[in-house]
């Protein structure tokens, strides 16, 4: 049975699930065989060639809101002294780019990626010293109970929300919208 049919079967599976409303779900989903019969039909429907039907949800928020939040930025950017990102973020095409909001986030963290690069590499040796060591102390706890890869990550967002403040530079993603 290939992967593929056995995720969309879960997911299936799942999303009938969720579709209950919540008085009448009796059981808890704790097997894979609960989603079974739906990993079947997916099966049956990858055999056949059939296409899957996709739902089509309507997004977040608006093309204006996106058009006021990228503005908004790219002015910010602009008095930081960064007029090339604020170009970047204006040459976007908004219109054309609200239909696959994953292309423009894609994009956004592309040019919010070069700020960060520009931020890192200006900050002198005291400003990323004082940071790290600040974080040590918020960390120290928790430092038992998390994997090396988790501390990587968590010390990477922490630098950059650092640098991003201290600049006064906004982050660029439409999470932050």
């Amino acid at each position: 049975m290939p992967l593929e049919a056995v995720l969309r079967g879960i997911d299936a599976a799942f999303e009938k699930w969720r579709a209950k409303p919540v008085r009448t779900r009796t059981q808890k989903i704790n097997s894979l065989a609960f989603c079974a019969q739906a990993v079947a039909v997916e099966a049956q429907a990858m055999a056949e060639n059939a296409p899957r039907p996709r739902k089509v949800i309507a997004p977040p928020f608006s093309l204006e809101a996106v058009k006021e939040f990228l503005a908004r930025n790219a002015e910010i950017l602009r008095k930081a002294g960064q007029a090339d990102l604020a170009a970047s973020l204006h040459s976007l095409d908004i219109a054309a780019l609200y239909a696959d909001l994953e292309q423009l986030e894609q994009r956004l963290t592309a040019i919010e990626e070069k700020m960060i690069a520009r931020l890192r590499a200006a900050a002198s040796d005291e400003t990323l010293f004082e940071a790290r060591r600040a974080l040590d102390v918020e960390l120290r706890p928790y430092r038992g109970k998390m994997t090396a890869d988790q501390l990587a990550r968590l010390e990477k967002q922490f630098l950059e929300r650092k640098l991003l403040e201290a600049a006064g530079l906004p982050r660029l993603s439409l999470f932050y919208l």
